[in-house]
């Protein structure tokens, strides 16, 4: 069974990210979220190495990771030298 990012996992890592109390959709927060899944999901790859499916998923976490980056970079300078700098990116 493919991993999944718990409730209170979630919500933990949200709060790390989040700009201000109620914000939990902004690049900076999606970023620590996909972060947080694509470590789960390499776990997961390492012993399942022939999960395919659960390969294409990562696959596509990390090309959108890679998008809102960019646009944090572009847009955002601080906060994508902060983010990079929290999660070690780069």
């Amino acid at each position: 069974m493919v991993p999944m990012l718990t409730k209170r996992v979630k919500s933990n890592v949200i709060k790390d990210h989040q700009e201000h109390e109620k914000d939990t959709g902004s690049a900076a927060v999606q970023v620590g979220v996909l972060t947080r899944q694509m470590s789960e999901l390499a776990t997961h790859l390492k012993q399942n190495p022939k999960d395919n499916h659960s390969r294409r998923g990562l696959l596509k976490m990390v090309s959108q990771r890679r998008r809102l980056l960019s646009y944090l970079k572009e847009k955002q300078p601080k906060a994508y030298e902060k983010i990079a700098k929290k999660l070690e990116l780069k």
